[in-house]
């Protein structure tokens, strides 16, 4: 396997990896709560997905204390 016969410089290296960083998630408006979501994907406050109810949401019960 070959061996480098410099180092390579910050600049280089830093050019390399710019290709490297997260993309931030695309949001749309849900069209039922209006809320963001995932695009292409079913809405995970209310569960529809282009106008129509594809999953059912249960909403949990808060406690009480005592």
């Amino acid at each position: 396997m070959a061996h480098p016969k410099r180092k390579q410089s910050h600049s280089r290296t830093r050019k390399r990896r710019t290709h490297d960083k997260i993309s931030v998630p695309q949001l749309v408006v849900c069209s039922e709560c209006k809320r963001l979501r995932p695009s292409h994907m079913v809405c995970p406050f209310c569960g529809y997905y282009k106008g129509r109810e594809i999953v059912t949401i249960k909403i949990k019960k808060k406690k009480k204390k005592q």
